[in-house]
């Protein structure tokens, strides 16, 4: 008969989630306690920094309002319900977006959304002239006030991607896509009209011939090939992933880390990652 008081039964594996509850035992109180038991349990290898990140992304949502991170009026790309398609072809093309406001007499006269995609109509064979009051679909309007957490919500209740907020006189202040919202719980979303990292330089030297702005995205194998290291990308694909594992935790601005013969700096950040990093190299 076996006796369980000898230990020799190995106790099971627990998962990620399991030592994480364990870690918050102490029931923090309130958002900054929460905030730094997530950093201990990452620095201590619990839960990934990828994960803190995004975890403080949407922590941070609850408590931001659609004014926060609207496109404000001046920079909405809209189309006048009168344009001839021409007119509209140019405004789409030269935009590179895919939804667009419709406007009548004036930018706070909003009648709906032209998708890029339902302009396609006017271009099959024989299609009738092109209606563009036909095509525009419901918009929602939304305060300025509105939580991000809720109108996320609203987002995939009503399958919508985008949002016209409104002033308190009921004016179009900004607009606001589901983008906009999730890039604040998982940092930017670059799409093909985005910047590419081929048409800006990841690595840029100061005057001084001995420190350099990095990108915090570029990839480890360019940063050895620049510089002539060999630092390993087996664990991590960037240079902002190899700074963070080096201290520990999501680095804040000014902090250092010195790797090898690289004194490396946080030149930006913010609460999810790294963004660039001023690197000095060590006098040989």
């Amino acid at each position: 008969m076996s006796d369980d008081s000898n230990g020799s039964s190995p106790s099971p594996k627990r998962s990620w989630f399991e030592r994480l509850g364990q870690a918050l035992s102490g029931e923090p109180r309130n958002r900054e306690e929460l905030l730094q038991d997530l950093k201990d349990a990452a620095a201590s290898g619990l839960i990934p920094n990828e994960a803190l990140a995004m975890i403080e992304g949407a922590i941070e949502v609850s408590e931001l309002k659609a004014e926060d991170v609207m496109v404000p009026r001046a920079q909405i790309v809209s189309i006048p319900v009168d344009a001839s398609l021409d007119e509209i072809l140019e405004i789409v093309v030269e935009s590179g977006h895919s939804r667009f406001p419709v406007h009548g007499e004036d930018r706070d006269d909003i009648l709906g959304i032209l998708l890029a995609k339902d302009l396609l109509r006017c271009f099959r064979r024989n299609a009738p002239p092109c209606d563009l009051r036909a095509l525009i679909r419901p918009v929602m309007r939304i305060p300025e006030s509105k939580r991000l957490d809720r109108l996320l919500r609203e987002f995939r209740e009503k399958r919508s991607h985008l949002a016209i907020v409104v002033d308190e006189y009921g004016g179009v202040a900004g607009l606001i896509t589901i983008e906009d919202v999730l890039e604040e719980i998982v940092g930017e979303i670059d799409d093909e009209h985005d910047e590419g990292e081929e048409s800006r330089p990841l690595i840029v030297p100061r005057e001084d011939g001995r420190r350099y702005l990095v990108d915090a995205l570029t990839p480890i194998d360019v940063f050895n090939e620049r510089f002539g290291c060999d630092f390993s990308d087996e664990e991590f694909d960037t240079v902002g992933g190899l700074v963070t594992d080096a201290l520990g935790h999501l680095p804040e601005v000014g902090e250092e880390a010195r790797i090898g013969r690289f004194l490396f700096r946080v030149a930006r950040a913010d609460q999810r990652r790294v963004q660039a990093l001023e690197v000095e190299l060590a006098a040989e």
